[in-house]
């Protein structure tokens, strides 16, 4: 089964978050999503900059995708510009305003944690929906 084109940004904050938690096995899902916002690779995804080299790339190569072989249909081209505005909106990035007093995160953080949530768990669900169990490190659908 090929992996649908939306879940390319998925699989690479779902691997990110991965290795974080690999690299720090004392601490939890949350933490590891947590220490993924603010790093280069969230900075990268967050600004569309990941979106844009991705794109330019293929327009390159005529929008084949080197991973499956495969050209990309233009409709499909829409709904990954459509990813990439709703992925710099939901995760726009204020660090210094991470925290209140309390330490409680703040609403726009907050929303950050949650889209990146969803989209290690649509990454897994596609993973386990097509037989890729040993793609599963977080066990966030279980």
């Amino acid at each position: 089964m090929d992996k649908p084109y939306v879940l390319y940004v998925a699989e690479l904050i779902y691997n990110e978050i991965s290795e974080l938690k690999k690299n720090n096995s004392n601490i939890s899902v949350n933490d590891a999503i947590e220490g993924f916002i603010g790093s280069e690779s969230y900075k990268n995804v967050s600004s569309g900059k990941f979106h844009d080299a991705w794109f330019k790339k293929l327009e390159k190569n005529k929008f084949i995708d080197t991973e499956s072989g495969k050209k990309i249909p233009q409709e499909t081209m829409k709904l990954l510009k459509l990813q990439k505005e709703m992925i710099i909106k939901q995760l726009i990035e204020f660090p210094e305003l991470y925290y209140t007093k309390s330490h409680f995160p703040l609403e726009l953080s907050q929303r950050a944690f949650d889209n990146l949530w969803r989209m290690c768990e649509s990454y897994e669900l596609w993973c386990r929906e097509s037989n890729q169990e040993n793609l599963i490190y977080l066990n966030i659908i279980d």
